[in-house]
């Protein structure tokens, strides 16, 4: 496994370059004797389906693209570190380890997708809906992310939203004959942040991120517009955007720039669970599936994601495989 990571992770495969892995990935898969069959999404971005039968029962699936920057793969003893050592090549590592000891144990009905743009837009997450009529003897997904090892309960929902505030321009030393619109603005979050906000037994706290913050058009004039970008991980029946709405100055204006409802994946007897404070392909992926079962796991922790810290060890990489192979078993053994 060790090798393959950092095969993987010495090519830069950034959201919108994926197809540059695919040198490294395609002769691994083809290794395993599986059928490939390359997707192309956008630009240099395509999903890759690997497959070991035309009727799969279970499909293991990650991403292949990375965030930036690019950071070059680095071993140390039993520690490899750098970009996608976990999210989510690190999955990718596992997911195959793991194929080719069913494939040994005489399981066929396996297949393996890896898809693009998981860091922004899911593009290619959405694209492979299109492989529904195809894989309609699907049981599972087990979708690779850094859970530690445990299955997610589920995942919180996106909420973006924009404010905004309208003043009116003047000269800086006549504020009077103007309307500031930061101010508003600045008291419209004070307001908001002093709201509690719920609790979820699956999903945990629903909390809000004050991304972007801008306005005016020079120190010397009163501002006429202002503007905060929020970004929501949302809770199932989110009153968030109706809050932000009802505390808003008469001059407050909310737009909501894209929604992602939350997901409550099913608990699998026998195994840990876990909170997750991250989103995924899986809600997308699970459509894949007749009864829409989704598993949500792999080795790695998420506090290293997307960090100049990220990095795994062989016995998570290790850890994890037994962990897919349990669960593979499972699915499998069903009538």
């Amino acid at each position: 496994m060790a090798q393959r990571l950092l095969e993987l992770c010495a090519v830069d495969s950034t959201t919108g370059l994926e197809d540059a892995v695919l040198p490294a990935l395609v002769p691994m898969l083809k290794g395993c004797d599986a059928r490939v069959e390359l997707l192309p999404v956008r630009g240099a971005a395509s999903n890759v389906l690997a497959s070991w039968s035309d009727t799969p029962r279970l499909l293991f699936s990650t991403h292949l693209d990375t965030v930036p920057p690019f950071l070059p793969p680095v071993r140390n003893g039993d520690t490899i570190a750098g970009r996608g050592t976990i999210d989510a090549k690190g999955q990718i590592v596992v997911q195959l380890a793991t194929i080719e000891r069913l494939l040994r144990a005489g399981h066929r009905h396996l297949a393996w997708l890896g898809v693009v743009g998981e860091e922004t837009d899911s593009i290619g997450a959405r694209a492979s809906t299109g492989l529904a009529p195809r894989l309609k003897s699907l049981r599972a997904v087990l979708n690779g992310e850094p859970t530690g090892n445990r299955l997610a309960t589920g995942q919180r929902g996106i909420l973006h939203l924009r404010l905004s505030c309208q003043g009116r321009a003047a000269h800086s030393g006549t504020p009077e004959v103007g309307r500031s619109a930061i101010w508003p603005l600045l008291d419209w979050l004070h307001d908001l942040r002093a709201q509690p906000r719920p609790q979820d037994p699956d999903l945990g706290p629903e909390i809000w991120n004050l991304g972007l913050i801008g306005g005016g058009r020079a120190p010397n004039v009163v501002p006429d517009l202002a503007y905060a970008e929020l970004f929501v991980r949302a809770l199932p029946g989110s009153d968030f955007a109706a809050l932000a709405q009802r505390l808003a100055p008469h001059e407050g204006r909310v737009e909501l720039l894209h929604d992602t409802p939350a997901d409550r994946f099913p608990r699998v007897a026998g195994f840990d669970h876990c909170v997750v404070p991250f989103g995924s392909d899986a809600p997308r992926l699970r459509l894949l599936v007749p009864d829409r079962t989704v598993v949500l796991v792999g080795p790695g922790a998420i506090e290293l994601a997307h960090s100049v810290d990220e990095h795994v060890t062989l016995d998570q990489l290790s850890a994890g495989v037994d962990l897919l192979q349990r669960l593979a078993n499972h699915f499998l053994a069903q009538p």
